[in-house]
């Protein structure tokens, strides 16, 4: 039977390349659980846009109403899930609403330079900020918001 030696792959050449590939693998289990939780939660968000947009409500004033309302239901699954964030207190939570206030910022900001301004369609603009805001979240959330969260697996995890 092959081994990952015989096919010319070696990840265990020295202890750095382990850490490594445990942290990549890490990295990419919390992108993914990110992912996961932030297109049910946005995918919720969005339709429920389109909606109030259709009914004839302004789109500021609409993510203005929708957008905390997704931050919060988002805590839960980012902190627990995506990051595996366990710390008590009010830290992560002030953390989660600064990180949120700028991604919020981001969101406002395109909404008036390309819909306002430009003249693009608010859906597409809308749609475009909900993919720059996620990965601007991420790292606000990874580096920011749950520092040291989830850990890199063990060889054992993997």
């Amino acid at each position: 039977m092959p081994t990952v030696r015989s096919i010319g792959i070696n990840f265990a050449t020295s202890s750095r390349s382990r850490n490594y590939a445990m942290l990549s693998y890490a990295v990419l289990r919390q992108i993914f659980l990110y992912g996961v939780v932030g297109v049910v939660n946005n995918s919720l968000g969005y339709g429920i846009y389109l909606g109030l947009t259709f009914l004839g409500l302004d789109p500021k004033i609409t993510i203005s109403i929708l957008y905390p309302i997704g931050a919060a239901t988002a805590y839960f699954g980012h902190s627990r899930y995506s990051f595996d964030y366990t710390e008590k207190g009010f830290g992560a939570p002030l953390r989660y609403i600064v990180a949120h206030a700028i991604s919020f910022s981001v969101n406002l900001l395109m909404l008036y330079v390309f819909w306002q301004l430009a003249g693009w369609p608010h859906q597409l603009v809308q749609a475009m900020a909900i993919l720059v805001c996620a990965g601007v979240l991420f790292l606000l959330f990874k580096y920011f918001v749950f520092p040291g969260g989830r850990r890199p697996a063990t060889t054992q995890e993997i």
